[in-house]
């Protein structure tokens, strides 16, 4: 294999929301960045499975750097997203109390919050808790109300963060793991991925669930990532309106307990329950854990239906073990390799401050920032045709077609969004990927109708044959190979053969469809019009059109 090589003043491990913070944040400067991610598009680890929340910061013990950052990560939220064109809304939050000796827990909470720093806090009674919310639990005896809180779409912020670092010179390379770190003395000067070398001044380990195993390759075990795996209910659009802002139980001392809370989106989202697990690759949803889901979150809302209940997923946190805090800063005897590790819950809420503390330890450690002067902040999102008025989507319709062709019917997405996507700054390449970005997939179906034809733009617009459209990457193929169309061609072409037509003619498609020179219809309509046995125009018409709409008749294989 033919290796590249690269120069860099930094890498950054991981694509996550905290990896492509970072490389937007040192965007900004006159240095050069590569950005790696081992799977095929940012987002895809822990930052597309989370509860989307943007926490006000009262739970976190002072003094920790979840407390610290967790606050300035709120603040940064608003100027971040509306910089990268991000979806989020200031909401506010509730803590629950369900029975008066949880009371007491409010109050501690509040104590914390304001040693943390945040703004705003207060213990307020059940009627006014009641007001806010009509459908939490009636008997609710009081609640903390936490004004900062918010909500947020994280994979939308990654990839934002990602399409902005593009697009002020950051290099993103996707499908690329890690494979070696070399070593010089004291420092890490080149990081090796396949067919890969990046030689580099400085190392950012921003690897999620793997980051214990990155600064392994350093000859460092300064810490140990357990992954704990939280599973979720998502709920209808349909139900989105059973409450207007997340709201929490009183939190035990491993977890902020089953959350019910709105998405920017409109759908509800409950859970997640907490459970360690010994596996990095463990999303596995279990019949107990969502019935621990389900009975926590019907415990705030008792009239959540769970019929109304579209996916069930799970996601990993990266828990530091023994340090139980983030791992921000340079790995001890190695100043040029800094972890940003164990970013468990705020993480999310974190990740804009994150970036900026990991800036600054960059520069006290000699990486010179010189600020661009060409830097560009805004990074404009892309057109939603379901958030626009009618007037509008006719316009875009009038400019080009593709406006008016809707794929996915549950999300209203049409094929110019999804085209769009895939010829964004950060390359999109996989049904997920097309997903995240435009909600194709998303919806009560979750892509069951609009998914082959997803997979056929994907195959038109970036080259991809067919049956090598993913998923998510890696082995998650859609398709396993051809089923109907060479028995429909053997057929046609004896048919054809027959009527005087040249079924070869290479004025057609190549794909195993059958299509004579004109294309599928035109097939149809040869046939049809002699005597051609047993293969007549509504059995050519109508299952060729099927085969079309089908992906090339191609059987749905390996998901």
């Amino acid at each position: 294999m033919q290796v590249r090589r690269l120069a860099a003043d930094v890498v950054v491990i991981g694509a996550g929301v905290v990896g492509t913070g970072i490389a937007r944040e040192l965007s900004r400067y006159d240095v050069r960045v590569v950005l790696v991610e081992k799977r095929a598009d940012v987002a895809f680890g822990t930052t597309k499975a989370n509860t989307a929340l943007v926490h006000a910061g009262y739970d976190a013990d002072p003094g920790t750097l979840k407390a610290r950052l967790n606050v300035r990560g709120n603040a940064l939220y608003p100027k971040v997203c509306a910089e990268l064109g991000v979806a989020y809304k200031n909401t506010g939050s509730l803590v629950v109390a369900l029975a008066e000796e949880q009371t007491i827990h409010l109050h501690e909470l509040l104590e914390r919050g304001g040693t943390n720093g945040v703004p705003g806090l207060e213990v307020i009674p059940r009627e006014r808790v009641l007001a806010m919310e009509p459908g939490v639990n009636p008997n609710v005896v009081a609640a903390l109300w936490a004004p900062t809180g918010g909500i947020t779409s994280p994979w939308e912020l990654a990839i934002a963060y990602a399409e902005n670092a593009v697009a002020n010179g950051v290099e993103l390379l996707l499908s690329s793991p890690v494979i070696g770190i070399d070593m010089r003395g004291d420092r890490a000067v080149s990081v090796r991925c396949p067919g890969v070398v990046i030689d580099t001044k400085f190392v950012v380990n921003a690897a999620g669930i793997w980051a214990d195993d990155i600064e392994r390759m350093i000859n460092r075990d300064d810490f140990e990532i357990t992954p704990r795996r939280g599973e979720y209910y998502l709920f209808d659009r349909r139900v989105g309106h059973l409450v207007s802002r997340p709201l929490f139980p009183v939190p035990s001392q491993s977890t902020k307990g089953i959350v019910v809370a709105p998405t920017v989106d409109g759908n509800l989202i409950a859970g997640p329950n907490a459970l360690l697990v010994g596996g990095k690759g463990d999303l596995a949803t279990t019949a107990a854990g969502l019935a621990e889901v389900i009975e926590g979150a019907r415990r705030l809302v008792p009239g959540l239906p769970v019929r109304e209940s579209i996916t069930n997923f799970a996601g990993l946190r990266a828990v530091a073990v023994p340090v139980g805090d983030f791992v921000i800063g340079p790995s001890p005897g190695v100043p040029n390799f800094v972890n940003a590790a164990g970013i468990q819950s705020p993480g999310l809420t974190a990740a804009p401050a994150i970036a900026e503390a990991v800036r600054d330890i960059l520069a006290d450690a000699g990486l010179a920032l010189a600020e661009k002067p060409d830097f560009t902040p805004v990074r404009e999102r892309p057109t939603r045709f379901a958030e626009l008025g009618r007037d509008e989507q006719s316009a875009l319709i009038e400019k080009d077609p593709l406006w008016g062709h809707i794929i996915c019917r549950c999300e209203t997405v049409t094929e110019a969004e999804i085209v769009e996507a895939l010829h964004r700054p950060a390359p999109c390449t996989t049904l997920d990927g097309v997903k995240f970005r435009t909600r194709a997939g998303a919806g009560r179906c979750q892509g069951g109708f609009c998914g082959p034809r997803v997979v056929d733009i994907i195959h038109r617009e970036l080259g991809i044959p067919v049956e090598q459209v993913t998923k998510k990457g890696g082995g998650s193929y859609i398709l396993s190979g051809p089923s109907k169309a060479p028995l429909l061609e053997q057929a046609a072409c004896r048919c054809l053969a027959d009527a005087g037509c040249n079924a070869a003619s290479d004025d057609g498609p190549d794909d195993g469809q059958v299509y004579g020179r004109a294309g599928a219809e035109d097939v149809g309509e040869d046939v049809g019009r002699g005597d051609h046995g047993d293969l007549g125009e509504q059995d050519v018409c109508r299952i060729e059109t099927r085969e079309r709409e089908e992906v090339g008749g191609h059987a749905h294989g390996r998901v």
